[in-house]
C-alpha cells in the first residue's frame, strides 16, 4: 500500500463488480472485450493495469470514466454507482486532449470554471497546478507551442487541479520519448502524493507499472479478465536494477507470456 499522503482531500475506492463488456461488430457481430471483472481499488491506492493489446484495460478504464456502461455488473466510485461522466473522476489521454483554442491557462481552469469554482479560487489554484507540473511561466502561451512532454504535463494539472477522487489515465506517458517518460513519472509520484486521490493507470510498460504502482493487475488475453494482482512492496524512489524489482518483471512477463502465446495459438501463428 502506499504511504500515508498530505491533503485534505481523500481518494474515493473504486469498486469493479462482475463487469462485462460486449461490443456490436461492424459486421453485426458481437466482440467481448472484457468478462467477468472484479475489482477492489481501494482510496488513495496507485493501481496500474496491465495486458496485452486489445484485452480490455482501456474499456475498463473507460467504464470507470463513466464513458461507456458495463454489458453486465457495476462499477462504485466511493459507494455510488458510476452511471456517467463525473468530475469526481478526471482522466488523463495519450493524445493529451486539449483545447487548441485555449491557452495552458485557459485548459488547466476548464474543469474548474465548469465546477462553479469562483474566479479567484480558479486562479490560485491554476497557479499552484501549474507550479506543481513546472509550467508557471508558461501559462499564456498556445498548446501549439508545446513540446509533448509539456502538454502531456498540461492535461495531468487540468485533471489533479479539480481535485478529484479518482483520477484515470490511458498510457498518458506512451507516445513520449523514454527521458521525458521518466521524468513525467516521478512528477506523477509526487503529485499524487500531495493530492491523495486514487490512480488507476493503464500502460502497456511492465517497467512503469512497477515503478509507480502499490498493485498491478494483470489481464488475460481477450476477453480480459483478471489473471493476478500482484502487490509492489518496494519502496520509493524504486530502482529498476534492484533484484525485487527484476523479480517482479519476471513475474509479470511470464504470465503475459502465457496470455501472448494463447493469444497467438488461436490465431494460427504457433507450430
Amino acid at each position: 500500500m502506499s504511504e500515508p499522503h498530505n491533503s485534505s482531500q481523500p481518494g474515493k475506492s473504486i469498486t469493479v463488480n462482475g463487469v462485462s463488456k460486449i461490443y456490436q461488430s461492424r459486421g453485426g457481430g458481437e466482440v467481448e472485450a472484457c468478462r467477468r471483472i472484479d475489482l477492489e481499488i481501494e482510496a488513495g491506492e496507485f493501481v496500474a493495469i496491465v495486458g496485452p493489446s486489445g484485452c480490455g484495460k482501456s474499456t475498463l478504464l473507460y467504464m470507470m470514466a463513466g464513458f461507456s456502461a458495463p454489458t453486465s455488473g457495476r462499477i462504485l466510485c466511493g459507494g455510488v454507482p458510476v452511471s456517467g461522466p463525473d468530475i469526481e473522476r478526471s482522466m488523463v489521454f495519450q493524445n493529451y486532449a486539449l483545447f487548441p483554442w485555449l491557452n495552458v491557462r485557459g485548459n488547466v481552469e476548464f474543469g474548474l470554471e465548469n465546477k462553479g469554482v469562483p474566479r479567484d479560487v480558479r486562479t490560485e489554484k491554476v497557479d499552484r497546478h501549474l507550479k506543481l507540473v513546472g509550467l508557471s511561466e508558461f501559462a499564456d502561451k498556445h498548446i501549439s507551442e508545446l513540446s509533448g512532454g509539456m502538454k502531456q504535463r498540461v492535461a495531468i494539472a487540468r485533471a489533479f487541479a479539480v481535485e478529484p477522487g479518482v483520477i484515470l489515465m490511458d498510457e498518458p506517458f506512451g507516445a513520449l520519448d523514454a527521458l521525458t517518460r521518466r521524468f513525467l513519472q516521478r512528477e506523477l509520484l509526487r503529485i499524487w502524493r500531495e493530492q491523495a486521490c486514487t490512480v488507476a493507470f493503464v500502460t502497456h510498460s511492465v517497467p512503469e507499472s512497477i515503478f509507480l504502482a502499490d498493485r498491478i493487475v494483470v489481464m488475460s488475453a481477450r476477453p480480459g479478465e483478471l489473471k493476478s494482482m500482484i502487490d509492489v512492496d518496494l519502496p520509493h524512489p524504486r530502482d529498476s536494477t534492484s533484484d525485487g524489482f527484476r523479480d517482479l518483471e519476471r513475474r509479470i512477463y511470464a504470465d503475459l507470456d502465457e496470455e501472448l502465446a494463447k493469444t497467438f495459438s488461436a490465431e494460427g501463428l504457433l507450430g
